[in-house]
């Protein structure tokens, strides 16, 4: 059966870090491709990183019932699962591996409970997310004071998740990443 391995955490806690460590451990994993509305970053694919779309595109596949699950994360931008991504992956036999907010993980394991894993990534403190926003030099100071916000309230999920993970020490908080879903894969 497969799994679907859903990490989350505030913007800057490294989830996606942690992420693309894991599909280089594990060749039976897959990265769920999600859809934004946000415009794209000069180092990032679309079609790799994320399906990049227009915000009427995706208010239209909204409209459909195309999401597995969406929200819109901050005002105007838009993320969201397409049913059609976890359908191509499972087809091909993969694990499904999520870079995900912390809402968009827990509807997707509230549709496949038994299925699922949700892993909360979190920094080890609000003090280090935001030293780590500012190193990563993409954000002004008002979509900064945005995201640590968010970061706030994303904070008060943790305990809705199956498993917390805290990023200080990135060597350790990798190893135990790789426990945690070889655990779970195992699983039958």
């Amino acid at each position: 059966m497969s799994k679907l391995l859903l990490f989350a955490a505030p913007s800057g806690a490294g989830k996606t870090t942690i992420v693309h460590h894991l599909l280089n451990q594990f060749g039976e994993l897959e990265f769920s491709i999600s859809a934004t509305t946000r415009p794209q970053r000069p180092h990032e694919e679309d079609g790799k990183d994320y399906y990049f779309i227009s915000r009427e595109r995706f208010q239209e596949l909204i409209r459909q019932g195309a999401f597995v699950e969406w929200e819109e994360v901050y005002e105007g931008l838009f993320y969201g699962t397409l049913k059609s991504e976890v359908e191509r992956l499972w087809a091909e036999g993969k694990h499904i591996i999520f870079d995900i907010d912390v809402k968009g993980a827990m509807n997707i394991k509230k549709e496949y409970p038994r299925e699922a894993l949700a892993v909360f990534v979190k920094p080890p403190s609000m003090e280090a997310l935001e030293k780590r926003l500012k190193a990563r030099r993409t954000e002004d100071e008002h979509t900064l004071k945005k995201r640590l916000a968010r970061a706030s309230e994303e904070m008060a999920y943790e305990n809705k998740f199956d498993r917390v993970l805290v990023n200080d020490v990135l060597k350790e908080a990798l190893a135990t990443a790789e426990q945690i879903v070889e655990s779970f894969i195992k699983q039958s």
